[in-house]
């Protein structure tokens, strides 16, 4: 396989899953990444199929990224999105196991909440991610979209681990109250005062995808939130669309 990817230039073809099988190859690719690279589990997921699934699903629309020139790997990319008008058919959004979102409720401005993001291994640090962005950006547009949110993790649990960069998030990135999510079991993210931060350390710390949303204009939500399921440790990302820059637009909506 790996030769087949030496040998074509991706085709990337992305769309909204329409098919069981659609969802069931970006629940495929959801396994290898969540649980078989991250540890992660939870009471849905199909370990003799391979399967990381939840009660949300259903729920969800799933984007998909397909490269047609290695079709037999079936999806490569997926972002899993939920309106709020699709999240009133569940009564709630996933984000809401872990956080308080009455904040985004009362702002009364169009939400869509982001999970489940994740690229095949063998397209990491190439043009999928932007192309899953592309996609992103028209579904945005389609449905008048103002804010984007959801939970993003780190590795681990030990909260200590992650005092650096929880830290300066603190401080840099915190999302202003009339749209700031606060974790129900609160982990404090002030570890550390300003002049106790390693900046450096601290970036190079936080994961790739946290980096690609505080790029993008993200900002994060009061305490993170500890998923001992997924073995991670969450903070929940929010982006106001309105006040992204011309820049911000510009890497979100041009695949590289």
């Amino acid at each position: 396989m790996a030769a087949l990817l030496e040998t074509f230039e991706p085709e990337f073809e992305i769309k909204i899953a329409s098919t069981e099988e659609d969802i069931l190859s970006s629940q495929r690719l959801r396994y290898k990444v969540f649980v078989e690279e991250l540890g992660g589990n939870g009471e849905l997921v199909d370990h003799t199929n391979m399967l990381e699934r939840d009660e949300f699903d259903p729920y969800f629309d799933h984007l998909i990224l397909i490269d047609n020139a290695n079709p037999s790997l079936g999806v490569v990319g997926v972002y899993r999105v939920l309106r709020d008008q699709k999240m009133r058919d569940i009564g709630r959004f996933y984000s809401e196991e872990e956080y308080d979102l009455t904040m985004l409720h009362k702002s009364g401005l169009r939400l869509l909440e982001l999970g489940r993001s994740c690229i095949h291994p063998k397209y990491r640090g190439g043009t999928a991610m932007y192309h899953l962005w592309q996609g992103l950006s028209k579904y945005i547009t389609e449905y008048k979209i103002d804010i984007l949110f959801g939970v993003a993790s780190f590795h681990g649990t030990n909260i200590s681990d992650a005092a650096q960069p929880l830290s300066y998030l603190y401080h840099n990135y915190m999302a202003r109250d009339e749209l700031c999510p606060r974790s129900l079991i609160h982990e404090n993210m002030n570890m550390l005062s300003v002049d106790q931060i390693d900046r450096k350390k601290a970036v190079k710390n936080i994961p790739p995808l946290i980096k690609s949303y505080l790029r993008l204009g993200g900002l994060v939500g009061d305490g993170a939130f500890i998923d001992k399921d997924f073995n991670t440790i969450d903070v929940c990302l929010v982006m106001e669309l309105s006040k992204m820059s011309n820049r911000h637009k510009e890497i979100y909506t041009k695949a590289r």
